[in-house]
């Protein structure tokens, strides 16, 4: 897939209030400072497309991109130690978690996943709480551009291998690097796969 037109449409803060479509969506969603608004750059061939940000938890809406006026990409509000209030993260994880339930043309979430770091409790519980609720998901690991590519194959492999204490089979991933452009291809591959197959139902 080519992205030629990547364009902002809204922000809200609740689902019911995002665009009245049954176009695919495709979410990206992670712990803060894992580079999601970077790799959403990276996809979209746009620096400008996803406000990016040193001080973690710049999103805060649920904003949603057409792509190529066919797929919606949707940026999710991150999840972990941002430094806002209580009260404000308890709003975001219920925006984002009714969305993740209930938006019915949702068709995939990507997790995002910093792979420089050992496996995370709050991704496993966040992955964990995907699956129990059958969302379709896929992993994407970050910042490979950091580590050799043993250390990132060493990484990978922990995750799997955590993963695989609660799940049967591990789910599909991917490997990135907003920085040189790893995986871009592949993630954009497989969305464009859902979307034809989408279009056939």
């Amino acid at each position: 897939m080519i992205i030629k037109t990547a364009e902002f449409i809204c922000s809200n803060t609740d689902f019911k209030k995002c665009p009245n479509t049954e176009i695919s969506e495709f979410a990206f969603i992670g712990r803060s400072n894992v580079g999601k608004s970077s790799l959403i750059n990276m996809l979209s061939k746009n620096k400008k497309l996803a406000k990016i940000s040193a001080k973690p938890g710049k999103t805060q809406l649920i904003n949603h991109f057409l792509i190529n006026k066919e797929w919606y990409l949707v940026d999710l509000p991150g999840y972990g130690w941002a430094k806002v209030s209580k009260t404000k993260k308890e709003k975001w994880g219920d925006m984002t978690k009714d969305y993740l339930l209930y938006r019915p043309n949702l068709d995939c979430v990507f997790v995002l996943v910093d792979s420089r770091l050992e496996p995370q409790r709050i991704d496993l519980d966040f992955i964990s709480w995907i699956g129990q609720n059958g969302i379709p998901f896929a992993i994407i690991f970050t910042k490979c551009d950091k580590l050799s590519k043993s250390k990132v194959q060493s990484s990978v492999a922990l995750f799997k291998r955590t993963l695989l204490k609660d799940w049967e089979e591990m789910p599909q991933y991917f490997v990135s690097s907003s920085a040189d452009g790893t995986g871009g291809k592949e993630i954009l591959q497989f969305i464009e796969e859902v979307v034809n197959s989408r279009a056939k139902q």
